[in-house]
C-alpha cells in the first residue's frame, strides 16, 4: 500500500482485445510488469429490438463503473419520459466515492451523455490536441501529457493538488468515418504507442511512478452466438476432473451478497492488466493475451462491476473489496 493516495489512469481499449498480436510489444511489456486477470461481464439483455452498438458501449462502460442501473434509462431513449429520468437517477461518482473527482474522456456522444449523468467530466481527445503544443508533437505525446497533467503530474513532478483523482481514457468507438479494419487499426497501434509513452515517462522509481495507479482493460465488444466459447474463464472438465470436482465451491465473480449472480457471460471476459511501481504485485504473465492471462494471471476473474471498488481503494475513496 502506497503512503500517498495513488491516482488512477484507465485505458480502456473498447473492443480491441481480439487484434491484438505480437507487433504491440508495449501492451506485453505493461503485462509483464503488472498484475493481470480477468472482469467478467453480463449477457447482453433480451430485447424484441437489437442492441445497437451504441447501446453495447454504454451497457458495458456502465459495469465497470458499477452503474447498470443508471444506463438502462440511457439506453432505453427515454431522457424526457418521468420513468427513463428515474432509472438513470443514482448517487454521482463523488457521491459514492468519497468526493472522488473523475473525468472520462470519449468519442462517443452516447457514453458522454451518461458520464455526464453519473457526476463524471466529459471530454472529447479533440479537447486535449487544442492545447499549446507543436504541431510536430506526436498525438500520443501530447495525449499522454495531458492525461497526467489532468491527474496533477507535470515535469516529472506529482503536485500537491490535482484536477482529477481518476481520468478513463476510451478508444475504440470512434465514428465510422472510413474503412471499419482501418480504424481498428489505428485504434490498437495508438493504445499501443500510449501505453509506451506512458511507461516511458512513468518509469521505475520516479515520483510519478510511486504515485500513478494504472489500468489496461481491453474488452472483445459486440460477442455474437456465433463467436468461438473457447474463451471462458470457466475451469474446463479436464482440468476439473477429481471426484471431488462437484464439492468445489462457486467461483467468487458468479457470487454477489451471497447470492448466485444471473445472467453471468462466462466467455470474452475483460481483460485487465494493473500496474504501479512498488504497490501492485507482479505475476507470471508475459504477454497480454486471453490464454497467458488464464495460465498465468495472478487476478483471476471479478465481476467487472466491482472494478471501479478495487480502483477507488487505491485512491483511498472506498474501503477495500475482498481479500
Amino acid at each position: 500500500m502506497a503512503d500517498k493516495p495513488s491516482r488512477g489512469l484507465v485505458l480502456y481499449g473498447d473492443g480491441l482485445a481480439r487484434f491484438i498480436n505480437p507487433s504491440h510489444t508495449h501492451l506485453h511489456d505493461l503485462a509483464s510488469r503488472g498484475i493481470c486477470g480477468f472482469l467478467s461481464l453480463s449477457n447482453s439483455p433480451p430485447s424484441v429490438i437489437a442492441e445497437t452498438e451504441d447501446d453495447r458501449i454504454v451497457r458495458e462502460f456502465a459495469q465497470l463503473l458499477d452503474s447498470c442501473e443508471a444506463s438502462l434509462g440511457v439506453n432505453a431513449g427515454d431522457a424526457t419520459n418521468l420513468e427513463g429520468q428515474q432509472k438513470c437517477l443514482m448517487p454521482t461518482i463523488s457521491e459514492r466515492f468519497m468526493g472522488m473527482k473523475a473525468a472520462i474522456v470519449t468519442n462517443n456522444s452516447k457514453l458522454k451523455s451518461f458520464g455526464g449523468k453519473l457526476g463524471f467530466t466529459v471530454m472529447q481527445t479533440d479537447e486535449m490536441l487544442k492545447n499549446k503544443h507543436p504541431l510536430s508533437e506526436p498525438v500520443v505525446d501530447v495525449v499522454t501529457s495531458e492525461s497526467l497533467k489532468l491527474l496533477g503530474f507535470q515535469e516529472g513532478k506529482a503536485l500537491e493538488t490535482s484536477q482529477f483523482d481518476l481520468v478513463f481514457l476510451h478508444i475504440g468507438a470512434r465514428e465510422k468515418t472510413k474503412d471499419q479494419m482501418d480504424i481498428i487499426a489505428d485504434d490498437i497501434e495508438y493504445i499501443n504507442g500510449l501505453v509506451g509513452r506512458i511507461m516511458q515517462t512513468v518509469s521505475p522509481g520516479s515520483e510519478i511512478g510511486s504515485r500513478l495507479h494504472l489500468s489496461l482493460v481491453m474488452s472483445y465488444g459486440a460477442v455474437s452466438k456465433d463467436d468461438d466459447t473457447s474463451l471462458s474463464v470457466l475451469a474446463t472438465k479436464d482440468e476439473n476432473n477429481s471426484d471431488l470436482s462437484l464439492l468445489f465451491p462457486r467461483q467468487s465473480y458468479t457470487m454477489k451478497g451471497g447470492n448466485p449472480r444471473n445472467n453471468v457471460r462466462h466467455h470474452y471476459p475483460m481483460l485487465i492488466t494493473q500496474w504501479q511501481y512498488a504497490v501492485t504485485r507482479k505475476d507470471m504473465a508475459k504477454t497480454f493475451s486471453f490464454e497467458d492471462f488464464k495460465e498465468n494471471g495472478g487476478n483471476l476473474t471479478i465481476p467487472a462491476d466491482r472494478f471501479l471498488h478495487e480502483v477507488a481503494f487505491k485512491l483511498w475513496k472506498a474501503p477495500k473489496y475482498g481479500a
